[in-house]
């Protein structure tokens, strides 16, 4: 079984998770999106997400997207698996029923209950003691959690956990913070940063340290694209490649609309059936499908232009 490491790099996309319009689980569409994703280059998947609606499934439902998923990557890429959740008893359960299954790693976003500098680094050191020797990435997205985490404190967790592996870097946009964290004499050790926020500000990330991106966007081959380009020193082409999909990458992040935009776009190219959220969720009207529908075909033709 892959383990995820601190050399994680690359684009670990986020998963969505596909549903009929009466809110059954697509696994058709589960297994072409794993394909798409893997073809599209993506180093890693990342499951159960807060994109990927985790909190609307149940337990035996969780368990069978993960399944169907880890069947379908066979291997190829590693698999983390979110697992946050506000109690102790739900992530240890959850963790076991991921690794058991064959995922890499799981990763932990802080309650929001937390205040002090002093309470995050307790946390998440015990987390690590719930789960031994299992690899677990750090999601620090303040936004969704309310809970700041300074970059020393961030450091402290590092050089005192080390089944802490990774940072998904989603401050906003923080890049203050990358540099900090990558300093010499800051963590002991290597770690391995992913950013996240639909890869909004992934060129600037990369150039301040970032190994790649752990998030969602419906092109994934252009986070792709930016990481190889900027991890062979071609700032430029990478910058130009970005800049083509930044209208789309902007519309998608919208609160409350993103993830119907996200689903809306990988319906429309056919990744998967239906463009459907499981409720309570959004919903796109005819005006906003052809306010995506217009930026993608003025991304294509940027493109095009591109070469």
């Amino acid at each position: 079984m892959t383990q995820l490491t601190t050399d994680a790099a690359g684009v670990y996309v986020i998963a969505v998770t596909p549903f009929h319009p009466d809110g059954r689980i697509d696994m058709e569409s589960c297994d072409r999106m794993v394909d798409f994703y893997l073809e599209a280059g993506a180093t890693g998947l990342t499951v159960l997400g807060m994109m990927g609606e985790a909190p609307k499934l149940t337990v035996e439902e969780s368990r069978d997207v993960v399944a169907r998923i880890l069947t379908r990557v066979a291997g190829r890429v590693p698999v983390v698996v979110g697992v946050s959740a506000p109690g102790f008893a739900q992530i240890d359960a959850l963790t076991r029923m991921v690794m058991d299954l064959g995922a890499a790693g799981v990763m932990v976003a802080p309650p929001g209950s937390l205040r002090t500098d002093d309470q995050i680094v307790t946390y998440y050191t015990q987390v690590a003691d719930l789960l031994g020797d299992v690899p677990f990435v750090l999601q620090d997205f303040p936004l969704a959690t309310g809970v700041q985490i300074s970059p020393k404190v961030i450091t402290r967790i590092f050089n005192d956990v080390p089944t802490c592996v990774c940072l998904k870097h989603e401050d906003w946009p923080g890049l203050e913070k990358i540099t900090a964290l990558r300093a010499p004499g800051m963590i002991d050790r290597r770690i391995s940063i992913l950013c996240g926020n639909g890869g909004l500000y992934l060129p600037e990330e990369m150039g301040r340290g970032a190994d790649g991106a752990m998030t969602g966007f419906a092109y994934p081959e252009m986070m792709v694209s930016v990481v190889e380009h900027m991890s062979k020193g071609d700032a430029d082409r990478a910058q130009d490649i970005f800049d083509a999909y930044l209208p789309l990458a902007r519309f998608e992040q919208q609160p409350g609309l993103g993830l119907a935009i996200r689903k809306y776009t990988l319906a429309k190219r056919g990744i998967i059936a239906h463009d459907a959220l499981r409720k309570p969720g959004a919903a796109l009207s005819d005006l906003a499908r052809a306010e995506v529908d217009r930026l993608i075909a003025r991304q294509e033709k940027r493109l095009a232009e591109l070469g």
